[in-house]
């Protein structure tokens, strides 16, 4: 039987301890609509069905947290990018946790959609 690996994941403040203190790159896998409403300032928005022709877009050189709604689609965005060989982790609880947790979204007045 195949060993399950446990996929490497940040809560909100060790996500933003990243972002300020390492340069990490937020990718944000959400839909159009969703990255509308409200979103971490500096991310990059690649909705995760486009993920897959686009992954050369992204740095190798610094890490990555993968975030979406509440942490699903951004865990298997994360998988895939650990499977390309990136330095990335999932923000457990998504932009949901982000915005309980206190942290600013950009827009200042955008919502979780």
């Amino acid at each position: 039987m195949a060993e399950l690996r446990k996929l490497p994941e940040v809560d909100a403040s060790e996500a933003w301890a990243r972002i300020a203190q390492d340069g990490a790159l937020v990718l944000d896998v959400r839909e159009p609509d969703e990255w509308d409403a409200g979103r971490i300032a500096g991310a990059l928005h690649m909705p995760l069905g486009e993920l897959a022709v686009r992954q050369a877009e992204l740095p190798r050189d610094r890490p990555v947290v993968v975030v979406c709604r509440s942490g699903g689609r951004s865990a298997v965005a994360t998988e895939a990018l650990i499977g390309i060989g990136l330095a990335a982790s999932n923000l457990e609880g998504g932009m949901k946790a982000w915005q309980q947790s206190g942290y600013d979204l950009d827009p200042p007045d955008g919502h979780v959609a």
